[in-house]
């Protein structure tokens, strides 16, 4: 850029404060390409009259303060040639330039990309303010996203082919976390999906006072993967799915009701809770500048050691990080960065239960050669061996035991001094029979410490829909469920303890009931499908059944279409 264009910018800046409209900026600006330096957050542009006014849109939201959480990441080197904008740069742009372009080629380009993606992208004003976002106003802050995708895509692209879930829906977790592995919101939410702990606990993400798994990013995407399908299942609709697994298929079951039954995230989205309805249009922009980042001049930042500078080993006994600190000398700012899911310096290992520890490069080798006097290293901080059992048996006494021949179990229950029936209820057993190798869960205690009560129940990962009767109670249901009413009111975001006959509450049954529910000895029903029927209608009228569950019984494939007049077998739920 010369001298005299920025000459003459500047000039129109101070100008544009005596300047009524913003056709008056326009005319002003003519075709001048604005320049402003690469990390800038303010709403530079053409249009930046409108976009200061359009600020509070996005401002208080929580994808803007995933954003800016990346700021507190250290690593990010901008130096590394590993991502080299010579070659990246095809545009042959100036390193300060920001590009401007017009509606008609926001729209081309993102039909470009709905063509390849069985997500309905579209484009509007609202997804128009969060391309705005990304590639002007947090530019800076996209390059750092740019530069993490290089770590996570990879996992997240394996793990949702496996789920064939379409591989667009990794741009979920950059509106999510903004692929912050130690992003937390407000609301409770962790991790680069941000499962809230009830949602966790259903798809087996451990949280306890030392561990929680919704940090660990592998766990977290199995999860994640796992949750969409379900989702999926119910709505059979993308952006539905992205709209529950924000606000809660409550909410979004309540904004299709109000919207007459549709179920389109467009008609629903005056209905749906504030953050929510920008979530779909943050979606369609994220995955639109990712594609399209070299024509907006936006090139990743490398995430330094994030990336290439880290590997894993496994634990498999106690260990603390002082030890690993005072030892080895690993830095503690690098122990809990990458390994955010050990909550109190601690890794509750066992050889039963090996955690995976992620350390920098260059302490790999002393690890490997050092890692049983590591074990038995008294640090200067004092945690010693006996200490960190303590603290793990305090926090979780779950233990995994494999029966062995000649074992009974009265000698199993003798041994872990619990009852022989704890140890029934504990793993669904009806008999006292025994296998050589078989698992049987223990809580050492008598009671699991996390649940007080409760007794912990293998559960499903699919969710069925229990209609309300008159005279049932969220205790009742629980019951029946064998969950607790603080499970019941964090799948259905319930505040209170009012429920409605007819209303229909998520639940995720245990296994067994699950299992039998849509077995149901080999009985069924016939039902004919009606003018306007979804699978996911006539599911609902039926409790205990599932999409999926209509599905196999009718071999039906999730490009299977239903028509009017069509005879399908439902599961009898008795």
């Amino acid at each position: 850029m010369t001298k005299f264009k920025l000459a003459v910018f500047c000039f129109l800046i101070v100008l544009a404060g005596n300047v009524k409209s913003q056709s008056e900026v326009e005319e002003l600006l003519g075709d001048t390409t604005i320049i402003v330096t690469a990390d800038t957050n303010l709403p530079i542009s053409t249009e930046f009259l409108d976009e200061q006014s359009k600020q509070a849109f996005a401002d208080d939201s929580p994808i803007v303060k995933m954003l800016d959480s990346l700021f507190q990441i250290t690593y990010f080197n901008d130096s590394l040639r590993v991502f080299d904008t010579t070659v990246l740069n095809r545009y042959g742009y100036d390193a300060l330039e920001i590009p401007n372009f017009s509606d008609s080629i926001y729209r081309v380009r993102i039909q470009n990309l709905d063509r390849e993606t069985p997500i309905p992208l579209v484009f509007n004003n609202h997804v128009k303010d969060f391309i705005n976002l990304y590639s002007i106003r947090k530019r800076g802050l996209t390059s750092r996203m740019l530069g993490l995708s290089y770590v996570y895509f990879p996992m997240f692209e394996e793990l949702l082919d496996r789920y064939n879930i379409p591989l667009e829906m990794k741009y979920l977790a950059m509106v999510e976390s903004a692929l912050n592995p130690t992003a937390g919101s407000h609301m409770g939410a962790k991790g680069l999906w941000q499962f809230m702990y009830g949602t966790g606990k259903v798809y087996n993400l451990k949280v306890t006072s030392l561990v929680d798994d919704r940090f660990d990013p592998y766990k977290s995407t199995e999860a994640a993967c796992q949750h969409m399908l379900d989702l999926y299942n119910i709505y059979e609709d993308w952006f539905l799915v992205l709209a529950a697994y924000n606000a809660g298929a409550g909410n979004v079951n309540r904004a299709i009701r109000r919207a007459g039954g549709v179920k389109d995230y467009w008609a629903i989205w005056q209905y749906l809770p504030r953050e929510t309805r920008g979530y779909v249009p943050a979606f369609i922009a994220v995955n639109y500048v990712m594609n399209y980042s070299a024509e907006h001049n936006l090139y990743p930042v490398h995430p330094g050691m994030i990336m290439v500078g880290t590997d894993t080993v496994t634990v498999s006994e106690p260990l603390s990080f002082y030890q690993l600190n005072e030892m080895l000398g690993i830095p503690m700012a690098d122990l809990r960065f990458f390994n955010p899911q050990f909550k109190g310096d601690i890794i509750p290992a066992s050889k039963e239960n090996p955690y995976i520890l992620r350390i920098p490069n260059g302490f790999i080798g002393s690890y490997l050669n050092n890692e049983q006097e590591l074990y038995a290293y008294k640090t200067k901080k004092g945690i010693e061996k006996e200490t960190i059992l303590a603290e793990v048996k305090k926090v979780s006494d779950r233990t995994v035991h494999t029966v062995r021949r000649g074992e009974n179990l009265g000698l199993i229950a003798n041994k872990y001094r619990v009852s022989v029936k704890q140890l029934q209820s504990w793993n669904n057993m009806r008999s006292t029979k025994l296998q050589v190798g078989q698992k049987l869960v223990v809580f050492s205690s008598g009671t699991p410490v996390n649940q007080p009560g409760e007794t912990p129940v293998a559960r499903s990962t699919q969710s069925v829909f229990h209609s309300v009767k008159g005279g049932e109670t969220l205790g009742l249901i629980a019951s029946k469920y064998k969950c607790s009413v603080t499970d019941l009111r964090e799948w259905n975001n319930i505040k209170g303890s009012t429920i409605n006959i007819g209303q229909k509450l998520r639940v995720y049954p245990p296994e067994q009931q699950a299992s039998s529910q849509a077995s149901s000895n080999g009985k069924y029903i016939t039902y004919t499908v009606k003018s306007g029927d979804t699978l996911w209608d006539i599911a609902r009228k039926y409790d205990g059944v599932t999409v999926e569950q209509i599905k196999k019984m009718n071999n039906l494939n999730s490009k299977s279409q239903i028509k009017p007049g069509q005879k399908l077998r439902i599961a009898s739920v008795t």
